[in-house]
């Protein structure tokens, strides 16, 4: 079975671990991940934010790229399961430093689904569960139980979990409960876009 979602977002944003070019996209299949495709906002250029010799050395502040704080909607109907906020936006690693970054990884991964998501929303669909992760501290603005239709908005894009740049990671599961859930496939109104193609909604 494969869930239809709509696209969670406006504007551009550009495709990246897309399982249409891999299973598992991400490279792991836990966590119900095996199906999972991230969206990074881009700038009318086609990118995150603009590119510096500084960039390559050193960790940039999310606020530098152009989708932090971007508008990220339900992509189906149905209920809340949950609304995970107060994860730390950290800082953005596009060059050198990202080495350092996974090093960190392990340490996110020890702490488990939340260490990897950081801010998110779980939404439940006739038996399969949405979530929407990698959301801006503070504004996940649903709360368990609360139904929602495509287009509204749950949440903000952010740098939290395991995150490398502001993006959202999306993906479908048969439990609300990722440590025992198995990936669900998933498509989008025309397909499932490649890695690498910028989307417009």
């Amino acid at each position: 079975m494969t869930v239809q979602l709509e696209y969670p977002f406006t504007g551009p944003w550009l495709v990246q671990n897309s399982p249409a070019d891999r299973v598992p996209s991400h490279g792991t299949r836990l966590f119900g991940s095996s199906y999972a495709i991230d969206f990074t906002p881009v700038d009318g250029d086609g990118r995150s934010a603009r590119i510096t010799l500084a960039a390559l050395f050193r960790p940039e502040p999310p606020e530098h790229f152009a989708g932090f704080g971007r508008a990220v909607r339900a992509p189906v109907s149905g209920l809340v399961q949950v609304a995970h906020d107060g994860e730390t936006d950290h800082a953005a690693f596009r060059g050198f430093p990202s080495i350092g970054y996974a090093a960190t990884q392990a340490g996110r991964a020890r702490e488990g689904w939340v260490g990897l998501a950081g801010n998110h929303v779980v939404i439940g669909s006739e038996g399969v569960f949405v979530a929407l992760c990698h959301l801006k501290r503070g504004s996940v603005s649903v709360h368990p139980g609360q139904l929602v239709r495509p287009g509204d908005v749950v949440g903000l894009c952010g740098n939290s979990g395991n995150s490398t740049e502001p993006h959202l990671h999306i993906q479908a599961m048969d439990s609300a409960d990722p440590e025992r859930a198995s990936a669900v496939p998933i498509s989008f109104p025309g397909g499932l876009p490649r890695s690498g193609t910028v989307v417009t909604a």
